[in-house]
């Protein structure tokens, strides 16, 4: 969900870093050398290249991106208006359930990340009036039907986004 109030739903978010707020973290438990140091480093946890590379084929391709810190927090409910205060309070842009376990692993192997976002709702302070009082049904309806139907501008460039930023990373 959207938390920057310059984001709308259909927003491409570049993931700058992330908020670990799961409560836990994929590197617990029995260590396995294979995968990598114990304790990665998370200094750039995002690729600053892949970044830069992430905003020159979207400006290419005419998909417009934002940048942003995205906090990651279990689901699979919705965040509640002090929720969403919270996290913006703490420097959050965007909210979701997924990304940061799979980011730190990648991480650990050595891999270089590149996170994106797609804001298909806003956050629950952000929203309006009458949808706060919608019950989540609706909320989250309405958020599955615009993403699978391809309401977002990024349905309709993201295929040659992913294509081209592929292409080019692979050189």
């Amino acid at each position: 969900g959207g938390i920057n109030t310059a984001f709308t739903p259909g927003s491409v978010m570049v993931i700058d870093d992330h908020i670990n707020l799961l409560g836990d973290n994929p590197l617990i438990g029995p260590h396995d050398d294979r995968f990598g140091y114990r304790f990665p480093d998370m200094t750039e946890i995002y690729a600053r290249r892949l970044r830069v590379l992430a905003d020159q084929v979207g400006t290419e391709v005419s998909l417009p991106l934002v940048h942003g810190i995205y906090a990651a927090v279990h689901g699979p409910s919705y965040e509640t208006p002090a929720e969403i205060r919270f996290l913006r309070t703490i420097g959050a842009d965007a909210v979701g359930m997924s990304t940061v376990p799979e980011a730190i692993v990648a991480r650990q192997m050595g891999l270089d990340v590149l996170g994106l976002s797609c804001i298909t709702n806003m956050g629950a302070a952000r929203a309006a009036t009458s949808e706060r009082r919608a019950p989540g049904r609706r909320t989250g309806r309405r958020t599955l039907r615009g993403a699978s139907a391809g309401h977002y501008p990024a349905s309709v460039t993201g295929v040659s986004f992913f294509h081209a930023t592929n292409h080019r990373m692979a050189r």
